[in-house]
């Protein structure tokens, strides 16, 4: 009794029918390349938003507010917001806190002749200060008290295409654009950054839109929180900032995740068919060989598996394949509007170990399933019937 085919036999069918191989592989090689790329898109949205913001620090808007934009906290609750404990200090002695504007504007975007929501963010030396990872990569600062704004590197090499000594009127004053800053790839790249006293006087705001608190340590937080919903002239929503900005892409990469998904399964269904009748031909060519296989011991369960191992292999070289042109991907920008926020996001494709992994054995398993049919059919085949056959 024999035990069981090799794996160079299964690969070496492959290999005897080039043609019919490749074509079958490049049919679920771009289901694969689809799959991929959807992954990665939500990957992407999620990296750039989710690695937004500290771990140090939390944000506070009003409660009930779902983004910034929505959300107002008077100088009196800011007052307030001071003087609880937990909260980091400068050199100085003075407590850690930005109060910070934001606004939507429209702005033309230089590709296509619409417009985008682009978030201006009014902040302060404390606001600057909590976020490190936002760099002067190109002019400088702007100066507090000034009508001088400075740009992320999304804003500027995306359609929006800000550069230094640009002039852009919005909140009824013209603001110069002075330097450009990189913020590791991560939301405030999407983001114009200027004064917040500035841009409350331009945009007529008797209040601010949200505070950032930097905390004493990562320990803080629970007794910070606690004083914070003792005070009864403050309704307000607390959370770290690096959850907050993660939430706000929830909504978006979601919708991309399970439209790809749909649009996949779809598409699925057709690759599955091809890798089914390109088993069938298989099996109809090799009737002979099979016959002598069985005549030569090996029982019904060896060809089912060398079928099914055949199948498997042509998936797996088709997520390869499909893998491999999706990785090119990642040299794409997308420059899309985030359905939480209504605001410009840019993030590129990422791939990751995990979706890697994810494609190729969503793809083996195209194969598989396309070759369980033809291999039960092959098992079947009578010895005699079998070597009988032209």
């Amino acid at each position: 009794m024999k035990t069981g085919l090799s794996f160079s036999y299964v690969a070496r069918n492959l290999y005897a029918r080039k043609l019919t191989t490749i074509l079958t592989a490049a049919g679920m090689a771009l289901v694969v390349f689809v799959f991929a790329t959807v992954l990665m898109m939500a990957e992407g949205l999620r990296h750039t938003l989710g690695g937004t913001g500290s771990d140090s620090n939390v944000i506070i808007i009003r409660q009930g507010s779902q983004t910034e934009v929505q959300s107002t906290i008077t100088r009196e609750q800011a007052n307030i917001v001071e003087s609880l404990p937990g909260l980091a200090t400068s050199p100085q002695g003075l407590a850690r806190v930005s109060r910070e504007v934001l606004v939507l504007v429209n702005m033309p975007r230089k590709g296509s002749g619409g417009l985008a929501n682009v978030v201006v963010r009014g902040t302060t030396a404390n606001g600057l200060e909590m976020r490190p990872q936002a760099k002067i990569v190109t002019g400088r600062q702007f100066r507090p008290g000034s009508s001088e704004i400075i740009v992320g590197s999304a804003m500027a090499r995306g359609e929006v295409g800000l550069r230094i000594g640009d002039s852009i009127a919005f909140g009824m004053r013209s603001w110069n654009v002075v330097g450009i800053f990189d913020a590791g790839s991560s939301g405030f790249d999407s983001e114009i950054w200027g004064d917040s006293e500035q841009m409350m006087q331009a945009f007529r705001r008797q209040a601010f839109s949200s505070l950032v608190v930097g905390l004493r340590d990562a320990a803080s937080y629970d007794g910070f929180a606690e004083a914070l919903g003792r005070q009864p002239q403050i309704k307000a929503d607390v959370k770290r900032e690096r959850r907050f900005y993660a939430d706000q892409s929830e909504k978006l990469a979601n919708f991309i995740s399970i439209l790809g998904k749909t649009i996949t399964i779809i598409f699925s269904v057709g690759a599955i068919i091809g890798a089914m009748i390109t088993m069938y031909a298989s099996v109809a060519n090799r009737t002979r060989e099979i016959g002598t296989l069985r005549a030569l011991g090996f029982r019904r369960g060896n060809i089912v598996t060398a079928f099914i191992q055949e199948a498997a292999l042509l998936g797996f070289a088709a997520g390869v394949a499909g893998l491999l042109a999706a990785s090119f991907m990642q040299m794409l920008e997308i420059s899309t509007t985030n359905v939480q926020t209504f605001s410009e996001v840019v993030f590129s494709l990422i791939l990751t170990p995990g979706i890697a992994l994810q494609v190729l054995a969503f793809s083996m398993f195209m194969g598989v399933l396309g070759g369980v049919l033809p291999a039960v059919q092959a098992s079947r085949l009578e010895i005699v019937d079998a070597l009988r056959s032209a």
